[in-house]
Formats: structure tokens, sequence, C-alpha cells
């Protein structure tokens, strides 16, 4: 069992981690390169567009896959 809960604040602190407490690897470290590249492009400013929402869907994804893990058990 996953807590959804978890998965989403473990994202909300860095992304790809509630990805990762989920069993989800690859999807964790994608999300890890994406934030990462994401933050470089702040740089010319539409950074400051994509990594907000990135960030909000690390952790939505984060949640519902914990509850969808959830369900199939």
């Amino acid at each position: 069992m996953k807590n959804p809960g978890i998965a989403a604040v473990l994202s909300f602190f860095f992304a790809g981690l509630g990805q990762i407490y989920n069993g989800e690897i690859g999807k964790g470290i994608a999300f890890i390169i994406a934030y990462f590249i994401s933050g470089l492009l702040m740089l010319i400013l539409i950074g400051f567009i994509t990594t907000p929402l990135l960030w909000i869907w690390g952790m939505v994804d984060a949640y519902k896959t914990a509850e969808r893990i959830n369900e199939s058990e």
C-alpha cells in the first residue's frame, strides 16, 4: 500500500521523489531531469511558466498513481 499524501508531499519537496516512492524509478528520474532543465530555462524566462507547472503536475501524478496502486491491490 502506498500513501497518496506521502507521495504528494515528497513531490512537493523535490520533484520526482513521489514517483520514486511509488516504485516508478524511471518516471521519477525523468521528472528530476525535466525539473532541472526547467530551472535552467528560468534564465530565459520561459522557466517561470514551466517550473511551477511541472512541480504541480509531479505532485498530482504522484498522488493519483499511489491511489491507482492501492486500488489494484
